[in-house]
């Protein structure tokens, strides 16, 4: 069977690369998938081509992931709002890839995608206008191990920080908001410096600083360091620096915070922020295998992350990608830029700054999504594929899948099959207030392409 994207050559050792599926086998599989006791529907989806000619795709009903907590490799234990589970791509890049290829995620938040990617040998690519994703993906491609944690927190001082927010003692404790604004100070310093360092970098090598190197101006235990830290900001266990708040992947206001405390008739207790920080390392850490750093380690050169606009990623050259599994922002449903004001401050980031435009149309919607598929027709390889996950919105009354579609296809784009993956709402959502077939997000709603 001819493999449906062309080889790529490294310089690190894989298994023989399997022969892939042609788009036809994995709907005969999807069609009689059995994997957790339930047989596939199957249905159509009727969708308007640019042309107004009428489509009808292929559709497949299952459960095709499972929905228990915890399933995947401990390094995906990193809280963002509106992420989707390590099982989704995993599905499509086993499916539709083999090692050595580059996979590809252009809205990649937490960065499920590249990491589940490196995970499984292939080459991640990422980007995502905001430039937290970057901070969130890229250590997890070079995990440090523990002993290495365990050295570098104590050359941290903790005393010596360069201001004390008084609005944020509504969060911390006086003494753990020390803490925190002193981590900040360490870690701009060590970027500043490793931006300085970047600089005087000779010409000919400026084109490895779009590999996982690029802009990350940390070493790896620092980077990992503020990875954790970022995500430890805030969260409603003693396992975060703040007092109960709502989940990590939501900053809420400190006017907000402010009638939680009051409600819950709670004062921010002292938490210990180099002790959080290795608890949470542990656990991140627990399926990191020698093997698991071994299959990482040998794609981590190759990655490559950009902070930019889905549709205009010139950096990354055309017809260099295997596969995209991605999930774009979903109309507004979900506020991106008021979920991270916490984190921009952590980081020195300038939240106006961070362009996170969510068109509340759907035909703007639409419109721009056209622009991003355009985009990712042209990194695409000839057979490659693109899994565009669109989820569930306003209840389910608005199917996105079906404005997607001649989206792609206005693109150049070949549609292949849809795919729902149907489950029950796990602790997270229900965290939310969210309720089975009420609100939000019950199913995956994947749109399979190829380009021609």
């Amino acid at each position: 069977m001819k493999s449906c994207a062309n080889n790529l050559e490294f310089d690190f050792t894989v298994k023989p690369r399997p022969k892939k599926r042609k788009p036809c086998s994995m709907a005969d599989e999807l069609a009689a998938f059995v994997e957790f006791g339930k047989g596939t529907k199957r249905l159509v989806t009727r969708a308007s081509s640019p042309s107004q000619a009428l489509l009808e795709i292929p559709t497949f009903v299952n459960e095709f992931w499972t929905a228990r907590q915890r399933q995947a490799n401990s390094l995906h234990e990193v809280s963002y709002r509106a992420c989707f589970k390590p099982q989704l791509p995993r599905f499509f890049i086993e499916r539709l890839t083999a090692p050595g290829d580059v996979v590809y995620d252009p809205f990649m938040g937490r960065g499920t995608t590249p990491v589940e990617a490196a995970l499984l040998g292939r080459v991640p690519w990422g980007n995502d206008i905001n430039p937290i994703s970057l901070t969130f993906t890229r250590p997890r491609l070079r995990p440090p191990v523990l002993d290495e944690l365990v050295a570098r927190l104590p050359e941290i001082n903790l005393a010596d920080h360069a201001e004390v927010p008084e609005d944020l003692l509504v969060f911390y404790h006086p003494d753990t908001l020390r803490e925190i604004c002193a981590l900040k100070k360490y870690f701009l310093s060590r970027r500043s410096r490793g931006r300085e360092a970047a600089h005087s970098i000779p010409s000919e090598d400026h084109r490895r600083l779009t590999s996982a190197a690029t802009s990350r101006w940390l070493d790896p235990v620092d980077d990992w360091l503020c990875m954790v830290a970022l995500n430890r900001l805030t969260g409603h266990s003693p396992g975060f620096f703040s007092v109960y708040t709502m989940p990590p992947n939501q900053a809420v206001s400190v006017k907000a915070q402010h009638k939680i405390n009051e409600k819950r008739n709670q004062t921010p207790p002292r938490r210990h922020v180099a002790e959080i920080i290795l608890k949470k390392s542990r656990q991140l850490l627990g399926d990191v295998t020698p093997a698991i750093r071994h299959t990482l380690a040998g794609v981590a050169d190759h990655a490559r992350f950009t902070n930019a606009p889905a549709d205009a990623t010139a950096a990354l050259p055309a017809n260099s990608v295997s596969l995209v599994v991605t999930s774009p922002p979903f109309l507004d449903v979900v506020q991106y830029a008021d979920d991270n004001w916490l984190r921009c401050w952590f980081l020195g980031i300038d939240p106006k700054a961070v362009q996170l435009t969510v068109p509340k149309k759907l035909d703007a919607w639409a419109t721009a999504m056209t622009r991003v598929f355009h985009e990712l027709h042209r990194v695409l390889k000839p057979g490659g594929h693109l899994a565009f996950e669109v989820g569930e919105v306003h209840a389910g009354k608005t199917k996105l899948e079906e404005t997607v579609l001649p989206c792609g296809i206005a693109a150049g784009l070949e549609p292949v099959l849809v795919l729902i993956n149907d489950q029950k709402f796990t602790k997270t959502a229900n965290c939310w207030g969210v309720d089975n077939m009420a609100k939000g997000t019950n199913t995956n709603r994947i749109v399979l392409f190829r380009k021609p």
